[in-house]
């Protein structure tokens, strides 16, 4: 593999640590700015919604650049945002600095797999992409629990301190490594995008995905509080159990996307199902260590082993019903999970501030994930329906 492929996955890697890290810091971050534990968990909202709508409009605004400009560009603009975030002296300036770098992180995605493709023969591109995203991948296992402890032992501005060095180190490495002659795709304007969104299937099956991702971050979005709340774990076991639970999704996902080759629908039903009791128990292990950990490997197994088969599920019925617009949907595929993530820490919020409080979270994830699961089943039958007729049009 080009060793431009290996800095865009240590860019992928610092991506994935900004995004996902501040899950483990927000007691942290809520006790230095003195604000509530639901507000702190508005700055995963506003990031994933960041990602979500940012990225669709100004992946279309910027298609006209040169591919390498705009990843130097892109890079830039994440080291400002984390810096911005660590420097904030309040929330509000904490936000701005996310939203710079929830940005950046949209069109890096929707224009980095191309890139990587392009930097290999094509019969090697399907492993120059997967080893783009492994960098988001080892981010979940080591990036967030390491960026937890820094942020627990030097405080939390020091994590985003951290994440901008490893900006730095992946704009250097593009600025050195990347050839400046990539060819420009296509860029897919809005119009392409409102297109795919006409089509009452996918629009199905990107609700299957906010509603199923949702589910998972109404409870991982305050993970940390009901570690150290809850099972009274203290702050640095906490570190160690993201660990475990990273080193779970990371198997999860490679374990998701064997099951879903076949027929993604049935594995995402049963993964859905599992998934929904799995976080519904959990509010009755939490208190318990032993029981919540062996519950929380469970949890992160399930959590992204749903996200291959999403993919998968995308595209084929993309194919079938939006031909011209495959790209499109599987770019419109990681909005929606974003605006799971926005939603589900949303409404986390919610309960964390109600009357049933912060234990009562993943008993509303599961209802979520139970949603995602009963739209499952109905796109199933439409499948099947659509067969039948299909055979019966033969006939």
């Amino acid at each position: 593999m080009p060793l431009a492929l290996y800095a865009l996955t240590i860019a992928a890697y610092a991506i994935g640590t900004t995004e996902f890290v501040i899950v483990g810091l927000l007691p942290t971050v809520a006790s230095d700015l003195h604000i509530t534990l639901p507000l702190a968990g508005l700055i995963v909202s506003i990031y994933a919604l960041g990602v979500t709508f940012g990225a669709p409009v100004l992946t279309a605004l910027s298609g006209r650049l040169n591919r390498k400009t705009l990843l130097l560009g892109l890079m830039a603009l994440f080291i400002a945002g984390n810096l911005a975030t660590a420097l904030a002296p309040g929330y509000g300036l904490l936000l701005v600095g996310r939203v710079l770098s929830a940005f950046a992180h949209g069109v890096f995605f929707s224009v980095g797999a191309t890139i990587a493709a392009d930097l290999v023969p094509e019969n090697r591109r399907a492993s120059a992409i997967a080893l783009m995203f492994t960098g988001l991948t080892v981010a979940i296992v080591t990036g967030v629990p390491l960026g937890t402890l820094i942020g627990q032992t030097f405080g939390w501005r020091a994590t985003f301190v951290a994440v901008a060095g490893l900006g730095a180190i992946a704009f250097l490495g593009i600025l050195a490594l990347l050839p400046s002659t990539l060819p420009k795709a296509a860029p897919a304007g809005l119009m392409d995008q409102v297109r795919v969104l006409g089509s009452g299937r996918l629009l199905l099956v990107l609700a299957m995905t906010a509603f199923g991702y949702g589910g998972t971050f109404v409870t991982f979005t305050y993970l940390a509080s009901m570690l150290q709340e809850i099972t009274g774990l203290s702050a640095g076991s906490v570190s160690l159990v993201l660990v475990l639970y990273g080193l779970a999704i990371a198997v999860g996902n490679l374990s998701g996307g064997r099951l879903a080759d076949r027929d993604p629908v049935k594995a995402l039903t049963g993964l859905f199902a599992l998934q929904a009791v799995v976080l519904a128990l959990f509010a009755f292990t939490a208190p318990h260590a032993i029981a919540a950990l062996v519950t929380l490997a469970a949890l992160g197994f399930l959590s992204f082993a749903n996200v291959p088969g999403l993919q998968i599920y995308v595209v084929q019925l993309a194919r079938r019903y939006r031909p011209g617009g495959v790209d499109v949907a599987s770019a419109l595929n990681i909005a929606a999970f974003n605006l799971g993530i926005a939603g589900g820490a949303w409404i986390g919020g919610l309960v964390v501030d109600s009357p049933l409080g912060l234990g009562a979270t993943p008993l509303f994830g599961a209802a979520l994930v139970a949603v995602a699961l009963g739209l499952t089943v109905a796109s199933g039958l439409l499948d099947r329906t659509a067969r039948g007729a299909a055979a019966g049009g033969r006939a």
